[in-house]
Formats: C-alpha cells, sequence, structure tokens
C-alpha cells in the first residue's frame, strides 16, 4: 500500500508539472530500458554459504525535467517501475530472486551546448538520489529478504537526439542496506550490509 501511494505521488507531480507552460521550461516524456543488479557484502562471510551475482531486468515509466535557460543546469525526475533480478547462490543451490520497485530518481543534469550540432546531438551528465519502494518479491528458501525502501545515489551519462530522442546509462551506488534477513540472520545485528549496485540503459522520447 504504501508503494502504491508512492507511485500515486509521483505520477500525480510528474503530471502537474508536464501540464505546465513550455515558457516555463518544462518538459515531459516516457523512458524503457534494461538494468543488470547485483548485490555487494559488507562481509566476506556473509557470502560463505549465500552469494548473489548480477542479472538482466527491465524498467519503464515517466519523467519530467526542467531547465535553466542559456545556463545548461537543469532537474529531472522519474517515476520508474523497475523489476530486478538477481542470481542467488544458497549450499549448492541456485536460483533466481525477481524483486520490483518503484523507483524516484531526482537527477541534476548539466548539459553541453555543442556548437552548429547542438540541435541535433546535446550529451549531458547527471547526477542524483534515488529512493526505490519494494512492491513485490520473491523470495530464495526462507533465506534472503530485502528490507522495503532502497536508498541510492546515481551517475548518469546520456544524449539527446533532435531535443527528443533521449538515451541514458546510469550506475547505481545503493547507500542503504537492502536486507532484512539472510540465511535466517538478522543482518541488522549482526552488521552485515547487502547493498544494491546496478546499471540503467535507457531509451526515452521528450515530448
Amino acid at each position: 500500500m504504501k508503494s502504491l501511494k508512492a507511485l500515486v505521488m509521483a505520477l500525480v507531480m510528474i503530471v502537474s508539472v508536464g501540464v505546465m507552460p513550455a515558457a516555463a521550461q518544462f518538459k515531459f516524456g516516457v523512458r524503457a530500458g534494461m538494468n543488470v543488479n547485483s548485490l555487494h557484502f559488507s562481509k566476506d562471510n556473509a557470502a560463505q554459504t549465500f552469494s548473489a551475482s548480477n542479472r538482466a531486468g527491465w524498467t519503464g515509466g515517466l519523467l519530467t525535467e526542467f531547465t535553466v535557460p542559456l545556463v545548461g543546469v537543469g532537474v529531472d525526475l522519474s517515476a520508474m517501475y523497475v523489476h530486478r533480478v538477481t542470481d542467488a547462490h544458497l549450499n549448492n543451490i541456485d536460483k533466481a530472486m525477481k524483486s520490483d520497485y518503484i523507483e524516484i530518481p531526482l537527477n541534476v543534469r548539466y548539459n553541453f551546448s555543442l556548437p552548429v550540432v547542438g540541435n541535433v546531438v546535446a550529451p549531458y551528465l547527471a547526477v542524483g538520489p534515488s529512493v526505490s519502494f519494494l512492491a513485490s518479491k520473491k523470495g530464495f528458501m526462507n533465506a534472503y529478504e530485502r528490507k522495503a525502501v532502497d536508498w541510492a545515489i546515481n551517475f548518469g551519462v546520456g544524449v539527446r537526439f533532435f531535443k527528443h530522442l533521449d538515451l541514458n546509462a546510469r550506475y547505481g551506488l545503493g547507500l542503504s542496506n537492502s536486507l532484512v534477513r539472510l540465511t535466517g540472520v538478522d543482518t541488522t545485528s549482526a552488521g552485515i550490509a547487502g547493498k544494491n549496485r546496478y546499471w540503467t540503459i535507457t531509451a526515452g522520447w521528450i515530448f
């Protein structure tokens, strides 16, 4: 229910921003793509009986952005549905763990202004925080449980073609422990932190 409320609030914000006058330099769009997720453990002994490796998932959602004229600095806010898949290894048993999130990243962007071809191709850099709300999960033998909220910081690079087609790649560095329980152990009490690390590649269309 909390995840649904967060999604509704984010969608309302994006839609309300997107319908503002064009003179205010706001734009609205959609994006979709793939992600590759893994878990990084804080202790080597955390992975003696349990480990996790990279596997591809998918993502899609809405975005809005604001750019300050002439300066090249802007911000963008997205509401993304993210399906993450992790290959888990427990006591010589392999299984794919699946988790769905509502991710809300907020990025500060610097848009490079290129002479002559600026209206055709415009690269940019982006960085900012991201919060993800767990929407659904498929566990692994009661050995692995995620927390409901996950915080990260994103570092991204992208290219905008003809002011509409947007290609973006970003790396998400998990800041919070995404685990509640691991192989029957309360991870908080044991001091074991399993943090998400993920690459996300998307294509979007800006209206």
